[in-house]
């Protein structure tokens, strides 16, 4: 399971990711990674380098990974924004996170089984089709009329 952990400082800065790099490995847009940064969404200043070039590290990567994963379920970006002003305000917040994130978990749960109960009329859909034909009367599935 992904878990954002700080990284043990290093005597020896790593040089970082390009933009195009950390959009690989991330599976997002460069534009993305933009947005994400001026929208409040990144928990670290992203490194820049002299040429002011932003320079990913796996902390962001991962922080990056948490915003895509939770925007895919749903997770409107100002919650997402929210979550991230508590991570960054430290200790002392975790009963929020721990709110807001059950409170996100109820709401995906409730779109699951919306999707498990459409996904059953696709089936059922799918079933009467292949009868119908495996039988040799599809033409007998119903059709609406043309108005005239």
């Amino acid at each position: 399971m992904l878990e954002v952990k700080p990284q043990p400082a290093r005597s020896d800065p790593q040089p970082g990711l390009s933009i195009a790099e950390a959009a690989r490995r991330t599976g997002v847009s460069a534009h993305t990674l933009r947005y994400y940064e001026r929208a409040g969404l990144v928990v670290t200043p992203v490194d820049r380098t002299a040429g002011g070039r932003r320079r990913y590290q796996q902390l962001d990567l991962d922080w990056i990974t948490v915003c895509t994963r939770l925007r895919a379920t749903g997770m409107p970006i100002k919650t997402i924004r929210r979550y991230a002003q508590l991570v960054c305000a430290g200790h002392g917040n975790e009963h929020e996170r721990l709110a807001l994130m059950e409170a996100h978990r109820a709401e995906v749960i409730a779109k699951l089984a919306e999707l498990q109960e459409n996904l059953e009329l696709i089936d059922h859909k799918i079933d009467v089709y292949r009868g119908r034909l495996d039988a040799g009367d599809a033409d007998q599935l119903w059709a609406p009329r043309a108005h005239t």
